[in-house]
């Protein structure tokens, strides 16, 4: 089953359960992944849905420590509502130690020498990584390898 298909479904389900605030993020997700296929003239793919999802993620991030530094922990617990419903479209995140060992083999594919390199490194790796693992870490374990 798709992701655009298992959000459709979720929605009648959250509909006929009175689920109001699950309802309203679905439909926000929806609307994101409607907006990306209406501005780029894009068939929506899972790969297309999972980009969404992870910039969505990362919005709530931001906006929950945005809040929490201003003191509105209502709005943080909104947030981090939101935030719970999408990560449970996304993947299992991968772990540390796996992560670390697709930086090693992207590292040594790319043939990386220095710093100067991470570029390509990160273009060997994302690709591998596909929304499974956080690419700020990725890109800390990149530089971390690279420079020592």
């Amino acid at each position: 089953m798709s992701l655009r298909q298992q959000l459709t479904d979720d929605m009648k389900t959250a509909m006929k359960a009175g689920e109001k605030d699950r309802l309203g993020v679905i439909r926000l997700i929806n609307a994101a992944i409607k907006q990306r296929e209406v501005d780029e003239r894009i068939e929506i793919t899972d790969a297309v849905v999972l980009a969404v999802l992870e910039k969505m993620v990362k919005q709530r991030k931001d906006s929950i420590s945005q809040y929490e530094s201003a003191g509105r922990t209502d709005l943080a617990d909104v947030e981090k509502f939101e935030m719970g419903i999408l990560e449970t479209y996304l993947p299992a995140k991968m772990g540390e130690a796996e992560l670390k060992t697709l930086v090693a083999q992207a590292v040594s594919e790319s043939g990386a020498t220095g710093p100067a390199d991470m570029g390509k490194v990160m273009g060997v790796l994302k690709p591998r990584i596909g929304g499974k693992a956080d690419m700020g870490q990725a890109s800390a374990l990149v530089k971390a390898a690279l420079a020592g």
